[in-house]
């Protein structure tokens, strides 16, 4: 029997919404988006920032992502997506997808179910000579919760079980801190800014810390499993938060977990066009496509379609006039047994 040929893909789509009135319209993003698609030609697509619409009365959908797909090849594929609580709907805003043309055996979203939220006290928005005993303090901590779950699906390719999850970590962007801005875009001071940064790391290495977890937890299950980690890491392959979901033996020095490395493919890509972000003129790859070493042995190539990727970060370059998603898709491909 041929190879069954399996390529899986992710893709920020940047804030996909369908508001009446906004510009650029949805019109005008999927013009240009729905050939990046097409291109795209992926079996498996995992997409973050898909926006819900409705909800006045009844459950949110996901309209827009509905009419990007329409006319696609992804409009017949099964598709997860994360949901609200209570089950009844998506998220207003920011919710992960999972396309599949194979079968979608189940699927679970995680936050805070394997990684509690740890408790920090703010120091910047207080008097610096205020004498506080380590009881006071722990009273005045606060919970640092992050806001956006891993999306897990099990997927049956061929005669194998694939894990799929799907993940958006925490923006660089620093977390707001009481007292200490003067406006969205300005803070009163760098000690503010400074520690509203290292909170948005807090929550991005809490994401990547409970994600290594149920990755761990999916091995203790199954021994060699197959999986594969896609979405927007907001960090690079050597940044912490993905050498905390990596797991090399480099770093906690125990060889016998060798078989639980996962492997960031955009390492087969040439350094020069390694990149799924531009800022300030920087190429950044912070969009990825992990995969454990059962499925690392079926990997033969990875891309990134970055060619037209533009920088949002320079003057006047506003939404209107580049629609499309500020992030390059990722694919890698695979030939798997068909057994």
């Amino acid at each position: 029997m041929p190879p069954i040929k399996l390529r899986i893909a992710t893709f920020n789509l940047e804030n996909l919404d369908a508001r009446a009135g906004e510009e650029p319209s949805l019109e005008a993003r999927i013009s240009l988006m729905r050939p990046q698609l097409a291109r795209v030609d992926a079996d498996i697509l995992c997409l973050q920032e898909v926006n819900g619409q409705g909800g006045n009365g009844g459950p949110r959908r996901l309209l827009a992502l509905e009419k990007l797909l329409e006319g696609t090849r992804y409009a017949d594929y099964e598709a997860v997506s994360t949901r609200l609580a209570d089950g009844s709907g998506p998220y207003a805003e920011r919710n992960l997808v999972i396309l599949s043309r194979f079968a979608v055996e189940g699927h679970e979203q995680y936050r805070h179910d394997y990684a509690q939220a740890p408790y920090y006290r703010t120091v910047t928005d207080r008097d610096p000579d205020e004498n506080v005993d380590d009881e006071q303090a722990r009273a005045e901590a606060e919970k640092v919760s992050w806001e956006r779950p891993i999306l897990h699906a099990r997927i049956r390719v061929g005669g194998k079980l694939l894990h799929v999850l799907n993940v958006h970590l925490k923006s660089k962007r620093p977390t707001d801190i009481p007292g200490q801005k003067e406006d969205n875009y300005t803070w009163k001071s760098a000690s503010g800014w400074a520690e509203g940064f290292f909170l948005s790391s807090m929550k991005r290495v809490g994401q990547a810390l409970e994600l290594r977890m149920l990755v761990d937890g999916i091995f203790d299950e199954e021994g060699e499993a197959m999986i594969s980690i896609c979405g927007d890491f907001n960090a690079d392959t050597d940044d912490v938060p993905l050498q905390a979901i990596r797991g090399d033996v480099e770093s906690h020095g125990n060889h016998a977990l060798a078989r639980r490395v996962l492997a960031p493919l955009s390492k087969s890509i040439p350094e020069p066009a390694r990149y799924s972000l531009l800022y300030l003129g920087r190429g950044e790859m912070i969009d990825h496509v992990l995969a454990s070493r059962e499925l690392l042995q079926y990997h033969r190539s990875t891309e990134v379609h970055n060619e037209l990727l533009h920088d949002e970060s320079i003057s006047f370059a506003t939404d209107v006039k580049y629609p499309e998603s500020d992030h390059a898709p990722v694919i890698a491909e695979f030939e798997l047994p068909d057994e």
